[in-house]
C-alpha cells in the first residue's frame, strides 16, 4: 500500500473520526460526535479575529501616522531636513524585521495573550512619547523603540491565526483581520485631520497631540488584551476540552499534524534554512512589503504634492483605503473558495505593476489619482492571499512560526529602503519612487510563479512515489532509502513535516 493510500485512509474529516487506530488520533479517548461545526466555528471566529483586527489597526496607525503628523508641520517643529525625515523613518525597520523571527518562537514558547499584550504596551508607550520629543536625536530613539516593539506584532497574529482554522479558511479570516490595515489607513487621514484642530492645546502643536492620542489609546488597549486574547486551541479557556480536541483533530485532517502540541527542536530551524519554499516565499513577501510602507508612509504625501492641501490630501486618501479594504475582504474569500492562490497572486501583482506604470508616465493629477486606487487593490489584498498560501505549505508548527518570520522580517526589512524613495527633490511626480516600488511588484509575480511552478512539480513527484520513505511493515515498490527510513508512517511524518510524501501542497 502507497504512503498516500495509506494517509488517506487514516484522516479524514475530524467530525466522522473513527478510532481505529489509538497511535493516530489525538486523543481517542475523547467523543466529539456531538460537536456543532458551524456554531463553534462562528464562536471561535468572534474570538479570535476581531479584537487581533483592533490590535493590527492600531499598529498600522501608530507605524504610519508619522506621514500625516509632517504634513502639520513636525519637521518644521523639529528643525530637521528631508534627509533626517528619512532616516528617522528608515531606522525603524532594521529591529522591526531582525526580531521577527525571535519573537514569533517566544510567542510559541510562551501565552500569545501575554506576549501580544506586552509588546503592544511597550509600543503604545513609545508612541505617546512621540508626542513630547523636541528634536531630532528623540525622534529617532523613539523610532528604534517602535520597531522593537512593533516587531512581534504581524508574524505573530497570523502564525497564531494559522494554528486555528485550516488552509481553505485562513485567507478570508487574514483578509478580515487586514483589512483594519486598510481602515487604519483611511481613518489616520480623518483622525489626523481631526485632531489637528487641538493644535495650541496645552501649547502643543495639532501634529504632537495626533501621536500622544493614538498612543494613549493604544496603551489602553493593551492592558485590554491581556484578559481579552485567548491562547492555542489546546489550552483556549473559552473552549470545552471536547471543543478543543475536535479543533486538534480537524487541522490535522488538513495536514496539520502538529497542532496537538509540538516540543522545540533545533532542527526545525534548519529545516526552514534550507528549504527552497522559504527563500521564494520571502521573495513574494519582498514583492508585497516593500510597495506596503512606501504607499501608506507617502500616500497623503503624493497627494498633497498632486496639487491638493494638507488636509485635502489626508481626506483624499480615505476613499483610496476604503477600495483597498474591499479588494482585501473580497480577495480572501475568493482565495479560500477557488484554491488556486498562485493565478490570485499573479493577476493582482500584475495589476500593480499596471499601476505603477501608469504613476510614472502620467503627468496628469486625476489620472496618477487613478492609478494609486490600481496601486491600493494590488498592494493589500495580495497580503492575506499570501499569508494563506505560504502557511498552508509549511508543516509543523515551529517550522511555520520561523518560515513566517523569516518572510515578514525580509520583507519588512525592505520597508527599509521603500520608506526612503520618495525624495523632496523628485516631487511632484516621483518617479524615481515609483519606479523602484515597480521593480518591487515585479520581483513579487516572479517568485509567485516559481512558488508554483515549484510546489506543482513536487506534488508531480510525491504522486509518482519518487518521495516515498521506506517505511517498516509496509510494502511499496517506490520506496527509497534515501527518502528517509522510519518505523511508522507516524514517525515519518512528525519527522520531514511538509517534505513526508504523504503531504500535498496548495497551489
Amino acid at each position: 500500500m502507497s504512503l498516500e493510500a495509506e494517509s488517506q485512509k487514516e484522516y479524514k474529516d475530524p467530525e466522522n473520526v473513527v478510532v481505529q487506530d489509538v497511535e493516530n488520533v489525538y486523543r481517542p479517548d475523547v467523543d466529539i460526535s456531538g460537536v456543532d461545526e458551524r456554531k463553534l466555528m462562528r464562536r471561535i471566529d468572534w474570538h479570535v479575529v476581531p479584537w487581533l483586527a483592533v490590535l493590527y489597526l492600531l499598529n498600522f496607525l501608530d507605524r504610519g501616522n508619522i506621514g500625516n503628523a509632517k504634513l502639520y508641520g513636525m519637521t518644521e517643529d523639529l528643525h530637521i531636513t528631508d534627509k533626517q525625515y528619512l532616516v528617522a523613518l528608515t531606522v525603524f525597520f532594521f529591529p522591526y524585521s531582525l526580531l521577527e523571527p525571535p519573537s514569533n518562537l517566544a510567542l510559541k514558547r510562551l501565552r500569545p495573550s501575554m506576549w501580544l499584550s506586552f509588546i503592544m504596551l511597550v509600543w503604545g508607550i513609545a508612541m505617546t512619547l512621540h508626542g513630547v520629543v523636541t528634536n531630532y536625536a528623540g525622534l529617532v530613539g523613539l523610532r528604534v523603540l517602535l520597531g522593537l516593539a512593533e516587531a512581534g506584532l504581524y508574524p505573530g497574529i497570523v502564525f497564531y491565526m494559522s494554528c486555528w482554522y485550516k488552509s481553505n479558511e485562513l485567507g478570508s479570516r487574514v483578509g478580515v483581520f487586514f483589512s483594519s490595515a486598510t481602515i487604519a489607513g483611511a481613518f489616520s487621514g480623518l483622525l489626523a485631520a481631526a485632531i489637528h484642530n487641538m493644535d495650541g492645546v496645552g501649547g502643543k502643536p495639532g501634529w504632537a497631540w495626533i501621536f500622544i492620542l493614538e498612543g494613549l489609546v493604544t496603551v489602553v488597549c493593551a492592558l485590554a488584551s491581556f484578559f481579552i486574547l485567548s491562547d492555542f486551541p489546546d489550552t483556549a479557556k473559552f473552549l470545552t476540552e471536547t471543543e478543543r480536541v475536535w479543533v486538534i483533530r480537524r487541522l490535522q485532517a488538513d495536514m496539520k499534524f502538529s497542532a496537538g502540541g509540538e516540543k522545540f527542536k533545533m532542527k526545525y530551524v534548519w529545516q526552514t534554512i534550507t528549504d527552497w519554499k522559504t527563500w521564494l516565499a520571502m521573495g513574494i513577501y519582498m514583492g508585497f512589503d516593500g510597495p506596503l510602507f512606501a504607499f501608506s508612509l507617502f500616500t497623503p504625501t503624493i497627494i498633497n504634492q498632486l496639487g491638493y492641501k494638507a488636509t485635502a490630501a489626508n481626506l483624499l486618501s480615505v476613499p483610496v483605503y476604503a477600495w483597498a479594504c474591499i479588494m482585501t475582504v473580497v480577495i480572501g474569500f475568493l482565495g479560500d473558495r477557488v484554491k488556486t492562490r498562485a493565478w490570485i497572486n499573479l493577476g493582482l501583482f500584475g495589476s500593480g505593476l499596471v499601476g505603477y506604470i501608469i504613476l510614472i508616465c502620467s503627468k496628469n493629477p486625476s489620472l496618477s489619482y487613478f492609478a494609486v486606487y490600481l496601486a491600493a487593490s494590488s498592494i493589500y489584498p495580495t497580503i492575506p492571499n499570501s499569508v494563506a498560501w505560504v502557511s498552508s505549505n509549511v508543516e509543523g508548527s515551529y517550522k511555520r512560526s520561523a518560515v513566517l518570520a523569516m518572510a515578514i522580517g525580509w520583507g519588512n526589512l525592505n520597508g527599509a529602503v521603500t520608506s526612503n524613495v520618495y525624495r523632496a527633490v523628485d516631487k511632484p511626480w516621483y518617479r524615481l519612487g515609483h519606479g523602484i516600488v515597480l521593480a518591487y511588484i515585479a520581483i513579487g509575480w516572479l517568485c509567485s510563479l516559481g512558488y508554483y511552478l515549484y510546489l506543482r512539480r513536487e506534488n508531480a513527484a510525491r504522486e509518482k512515489g519518487e518521495r516515498d520513505e521506506v517505511i517498516d511493515g509496509v510494502e511499496n515498490k517506490h520506496a527509497r532509502e534515501e527518502n528517509g527510513h522510519f518505523t511508522s508512517i507516524e514517525a515519518a511524518r512528525s519527522e520531514k513535516g511538509d517534505q513526508w510524501s504523504g503531504f500535498r501542497y496548495s497551489l
